[in-house]
């Protein structure tokens, strides 16, 4: 195995390891008992109003998981700009061809309905 890839192997154990003995640290800390008083959740000292743990629709976490792999362009788009005069016309070129790529992805998705929120209803029958 070469030198070059112990300080590699060392972070990871000690990564690792770290990582163990947090989550035994926190399994210890969680362990404690108490009543149903102490462990129910509350607010200002009031019983919620409502429930925790609420069921959300998909299509909330498609749009989000969407806007992320739209919006993350921008993150290649910035520096490009900064060094658009040294790349002359190959940069220009391979970001063109990096954006024309991200349209033709947000156009499948917006085909498939990807970016609706409201459902569609046919009838008296849901339709995706």
């Amino acid at each position: 195995m070469p030198q070059a890839y112990v300080p590699v192997l060392a972070a990871l154990l000690a990564a690792f390891a770290l990582a163990c003995l947090l989550m035994a640290i926190s399994w210890f800390a969680g362990r404690r008992t108490g009543g149903s008083i102490k462990t129910s959740t509350y607010e200002s000292g009031l019983p919620l109003l409502d429930r925790s743990r609420k069921r959300m629709s998909i299509a909330f976490f498609l749009i989000a998981i969407d806007f992320v792999v739209f919006d993350v362009e921008a993150a290649f788009l910035f520096p490009w700009v900064t060094v658009l005069r040294e790349g002359s016309w190959p940069l220009f070129w391979a970001v063109m061809t990096f954006l024309a790529m991200i349209l033709v992805g947000y156009a499948y998705v917006w085909r498939k309905g990807g970016l609706d929120v409201v459902k569609r209803t046919v009838g008296s029958r849901r339709v995706a």
